[in-house]
């Protein structure tokens, strides 16, 4: 199962999260999402878990916790819908 963690403190880093996760079970991948242009957080990751058991005992057990002075929003990540990214200039 992919988790979305959002409302990260910048200083999270994929180590703490993979921490806090394999208390709960199985982690897959840990991916902390950074800004392309500084390599600074963005303040949210993606967490796989192999097992959905696992997954979401992490999520009731994470979700609204503290993280480094923050509360985590912790929950199954949903697909991307279609829809346009932004950034063309389309129709030309």
């Amino acid at each position: 199962m992919n988790i979305y963690v959002g409302n990260l403190s910048y200083d999270v880093t994929q180590d703490d999260l993979l921490e806090a996760f394999k208390a709960h079970g199985q982690v897959a991948s840990v991916n902390v999402i950074t800004d392309k242009y500084t390599g600074k957080s963005r303040g949210f990751a993606f967490v796989e878990m192999p097992n959905d058991d696992e997954a979401r005992a992490a999520i009731s057990a994470l979700h609204d916790q503290e993280l480094k002075g923050r509360n985590l929003n912790v929950n199954e990540a949903r697909p991307r819908t279609g829809g346009s990214r932004g950034g063309g200039r389309g129709g030309w």
